[in-house]
């Protein structure tokens, strides 16, 4: 099992066919906030960080949600508290994708 963020569902999705794919497609629509190709840039540059504690579901949520501040960030971050240089990190890279 491998978290996804919406971005990447969205590229799945494209090779689906019918009715369900298109209901998918709509509601993916409403919260996508950057495109597939940037996702997987950004997906890339928050590997790069190679921070122990950014996870890949941590990554997953960055992408779908996009935080502009640091209490956005730690709303993803529930069970792992980041420290200002790990959270100040994050945020520059998100900020190159907005």
């Amino acid at each position: 099992m491998q978290p996804l963020n919406m971005a990447e569902v969205k590229k799945i999705l494209e090779s689906l066919e019918g009715d369900k794919k298109k209901q998918a497609e709509d509601f993916i629509k409403k919260f996508l906030k950057i495109t597939p190709e940037k996702a997987e840039q950004l997906k890339k540059e928050l590997k790069e960080l190679d921070l122990l504690k950014l996870k890949e579901e941590h990554i997953a949520k960055i992408i779908d949600i996009m935080p502009e501040d640091s209490s956005d960030l730690n709303k993803i971050f529930v069970d792992t508290s980041l420290d200002e240089d790990e959270t100040n990190k994050i945020l520059e890279v998100v900020k190159k994708y907005k």
